[in-house]
């Protein structure tokens, strides 16, 4: 059974700084791409980083391009999403997703197969 379990989230003011993990068991790990995807109070998914399964190729939206990092170890099949300069608007439930590697990278949160439950970004004063 695939499983993604995120940890990391919280209240954080303005201009903070925050870091979600995620950890998968049951898949291979290194034949999987990676991504974050997040989900605002009466918005739907929004797409915000890949990563390939390989490490080599690495994508962000551009809401988070510049201040959000995003960063594997297949060895411990771990994710690691650092996010700085946090804004009142990235508040969200933030899930990790994968899918087993193809031609391309995921670049929308309906192309991933596996998701995890979720974890809460509150970015308030």
């Amino acid at each position: 059974e695939v499983q993604l379990v995120e940890s990391g989230g919280g209240l954080v003011q303005p201009g903070g700084s925050l870091r979600l993990s995620c950890t998968a068991s049951g898949i291979t790990f290194g034949n999987y791409d990676v991504g974050w995807v997040r989900q605002a109070p009466g918005k739907g998914p929004e797409w915000i980083s890949s990563l390939s399964n390989d490490n080599y190729s690495q994508y962000y939206s551009d809401s988070a391009k510049g201040r959000f990092t995003f960063s594997r170890e297949n060895a411990k099949s771990l994710l690691s999403l650092e996010m700085f300069y946090l804004k009142p608007e990235d508040t969200a439930v933030y899930y990790c997703a994968a899918k087993l590697a193809g031609e391309t990278v995921p670049f929308t949160a309906c192309e991933f197969d596996h998701w995890g439950q979720g974890t809460q970004v509150t970015v308030s004063s």
